[in-house]
């Protein structure tokens, strides 16, 4: 089969998971652009192929070519990988070395050997660099071997959280007994044993989940934490716009004593001050069109979209979007035939569009996802796409929404419909 297309793959040349590459080259490059496809989504690597496509043939012995690659690929790499490897025949007597390397790497991030040093390299395009910080970070989230969400956020102490959005929660989301404000060493604790705080270097830090929910300022740690909302009056970006709204602060709202309830449900009047999420659906309310009509005598009203189907993809995108991803909000945008929510970031762990549509369940952010289920912006099921959006809009507008997966963003598209 990989015969077939081999003519194909060399007149494209060189792209983000194929590399060529001659047989004689020296073992750390290899190894280097093995890890560097595995940190990806795989790919293949031809030995014997200049870098122009030109076929020049393996050099040496097949079976030698064999052994020496999975030499590399046991001593020069971390953790070691079993490639698949093959040899194609070419032309006036030239074979072709492949070595094949799988789009499910579950032990990523992959290091190659550099001299002493092991080294984590990144696939950009048709090169292969050494990984930046936020990139090796987010491949070691990839594989559940880091948990950014609980991972302390520098600097931030029990004074940059709101402590009346951190009672709101353990009083009356959990029903809990709460210490008196003043005692922080007793809400040390209580803070620590939920992961909203950690350990670190002898201090006590905030996690990046427990500042997005109860931060004073997220945004003044964490500049990824927040929502740029646009409405514009077209079906393109422009710069004239109808609606601008640049959302920090809390994820969650606060809500008044008593009165938090399930969001969304019959307490959902009395929040006291909104957070993120609420005021990224308030600005859709107020900007989204309303059809109204009689029916029999009775006059009906209708909005562009499902408010159930909107609240859903504001919360998904929060709940799991990529945070390792610096300086990049959740964009909502709203036009004149749709409404668009970009979540920085792809799809968490093995998620797939398909799966999503099916009611798969997989979290980037666990504790994040676990506390808005305890307020109720996440449903316990887990079938939040499938039920409210998909079957949301089919059955207010017979549309279908639109779920994209792009390089390092996810993007719901929610059509208007007709008239």
């Amino acid at each position: 089969m990989l015969a077939k297309s081999l003519p194909e793959i060399l007149r494209y040349g060189e792209n983000s998971g194929v590399e060529f590459k001659r047989d004689h080259l020296h073992p750390d490059e290899l190894a280097t652009e093995i890890a560097a496809l595995l940190n990806l989504e795989g790919g293949m690597i031809l030995l014997g192929v200049e870098d122009d496509g030109r076929v020049s043939g393996l050099r040496r012995p097949a079976q030698e070519v064999e052994s020496w690659v999975m030499n590399v690929c046991r001593n020069n790499l971390q953790p070691p990988v079993i490639p698949y490897w093959e040899v194609i025949p070419w032309e006036n007597d030239l074979t072709i070395g492949i070595i094949t390397l799988s789009a499910d790497s579950p032990d990523k991030p992959y290091k190659a050997r550099r001299g002493q040093a092991w080294i984590t390299y990144v696939r950009v395009g048709s090169t292969s660099r050494p990984a930046s910080r936020e990139e090796e970070s987010r491949l070691y989230q990839a594989s559940h071997l880091m948990r950014y969400d609980i991972k302390a956020v520098s600097g931030a102490g029990l004074s940059n959280l709101d402590l009346l959005r951190v009672q709101n929660y353990f009083r009356d989301i959990l029903g809990q007994d709460c210490p008196a404000a003043e005692d922080e060493a007793a809400w040390k604790r209580i803070l620590l044993n939920m992961d909203f705080m950690v350990e670190s270097n002898t201090k006590t830090a905030v996690t990046v989940a427990g500042l997005l929910l109860f931060g004073a300022r997220p945004h003044r740690y964490l500049p990824q934490a927040g929502i740029t909302a646009t409405a514009y009056p077209g079906t393109i970006k422009d710069y004239a716009t109808t609606d601008e709204e640049v959302i920090r602060g809390p994820v969650v709202s606060l809500f008044s004593p008593g009165g938090a309830g399930r969001a969304g449900g019959e307490n959902w009047q009395r929040v006291v001050d909104a957070g993120v999420i609420d005021r990224a659906l308030s600005f859709v309310n107020r900007n989204m069109g309303v059809t109204a009509w009689l029916e029999g005598g009775r006059r009906v009203v209708k909005k562009d979209y499902p408010i159930e189907a909107v609240r859903e993809a504001i919360v998904n995108a929060v709940a799991h979007r990529d945070y390792t991803i610096a300086v990049t909000d959740i964009e909502l945008s709203i036009y004149r035939d749709r409404l668009e929510i970009i979540s920085p970031g792809n799809l968490p762990n093995t998620v797939t569009v398909e799966k999503m549509r099916q009611g798969y369940r997989a979290a980037r952010n666990e504790l994040l996802k676990d506390v808005l289920r305890d307020y109720g912006y996440v449903e316990f099921r887990g079938m939040g796409v499938r039920e409210r959006i998909l079957r949301g809009m089919r059955e207010h507008n017979g549309t279908e929404p639109e779920l994209i997966e792009e390089e390092a963003r996810f993007t719901v598209r929610l059509r208007k419909g007709a008239g």
